[in-house]
């Protein structure tokens, strides 16, 4: 008990709003302030995943031109995806394909799978042991098809800037699934810009195409935003360390990513320096863009089977120099 306070939202606070009008009505954000200057919306309509992001008042995260986008908008044809892609700080990927749209194993797999437009069915949230403790459930199951349960737990400290993000992948059904996951973290302005200071723990880093090839040196150094950009990604085999780190040492802050590479083998980096499409994606998965065919031809792509669950953890530290 704090003698000073009549409220703990005095210090830190979580609220459960309503959006009101455009794509976005109905959904519900759940706003988060830890009290150690962290400010994080979680939208529970979409994943719960992270739609805002604030450190010390300042912007971390990209949201894109669509805005919010209710679920009920999704369109999961080809690469329909992008006119529901909010972006955010985090749009979680998968389950059944991360990357582009492709035929995979007989089955029409959409541009980044469809779990990111499934609503929470469940939620709650608590204080614990010095935490924010958010809880999910969502559930990505069809008739005659897959049946996967994504549980949630974000875990918000209350006693520094850091939030953690826990995942359980549970295969509820009879046959075993192919499991793509990607952790799309997209990074915006003021946090990006051309004097940003980008670095991954990667051994290697290759391009995805000849394009990015052209301009492999320069991965780590970002641009002032350019009419007609064409988006540049590379790929990084983080072995030892799994870590990445973005730096504004014009506003002294930053923030880094740490995820086990034994577990999130794959890290994508996207970088488009566009006009409005600015933003860079510093995203850990356990695969690659390319196509879930892809990464079966390339015998990475990971599997579930029935009863078996997979967990991940991602943490995420906010900087102040």
């Amino acid at each position: 008990m704090n003698p000073y306070i009549g409220h703990d939202s005095q210090i830190w606070s979580v609220e459960e709003h309503r959006l009101v009008g455009g794509k976005g009505d109905g959904m519900r954000p759940l706003e988060i302030s830890s009290g150690t200057g962290v400010h994080l919306t979680v939208s529970l309509d979409r994943a719960a995943d992270i739609s805002r992001l604030r450190f010390r008042g300042i912007n971390m995260g990209y949201f894109s031109p669509c805005g919010y986008v209710g679920p009920a908008y999704y369109d999961r044809r080809e690469d329909h995806f992008l006119k529901s892609f909010t972006a955010g700080f985090l749009t979680t990927c998968g389950l059944e394909s991360a990357g582009v749209p492709c035929e995979d194993g007989g089955e029409q797999v959409p541009m980044h799978g469809s779990i990111a437009n499934v609503p929470a069915e469940y939620y709650r949230w608590e204080e614990e042991d010095g935490e924010i403790v958010v809880h999910a459930q969502m559930r990505d199951e069809v008739i005659f098809g897959r049946k996967l349960k994504l549980i949630r737990e974000i875990r918000v400290s209350l006693t520094e800037a850091s939030f953690t993000i826990c995942d359980r992948i549970v295969n509820e059904g009879d046959r075993t699934e192919p499991i793509e996951l990607l952790y799309h973290m997209n990074m915006g302005y003021p946090l990006l810009d051309e004097d940003s200071i980008v670095e991954v723990s990667s051994e290697q880093v290759r391009p995805r195409n000849a394009h990015a090839a052209e301009d492999l040196e320069n991965w780590m150094h970002m641009e002032k935003p350019q009419a007609g950009y064409e988006e540049r990604c590379y790929y990084h085999e983080c072995k030892k360390e799994g870590r990445a780190s973005i730096c504004q040492p014009k506003l002294g802050i930053g923030l880094e990513i740490r995820f086990d590479p034994k577990k999130l083998d794959c890290f994508t980096e996207w970088k488009m320096m566009g006009v409005r499409d600015y933003v860079l994606g510093l995203e850990c998965g356990n695969c690659y863009p390319d196509g879930r065919d892809v990464m079966r031809r390339d015998g990475r792509l990971k599997f579930l089977e029935p009863g078996k669950t997979l967990t991940y953890h991602v943490k995420v530290r906010l900087l102040e120099k």
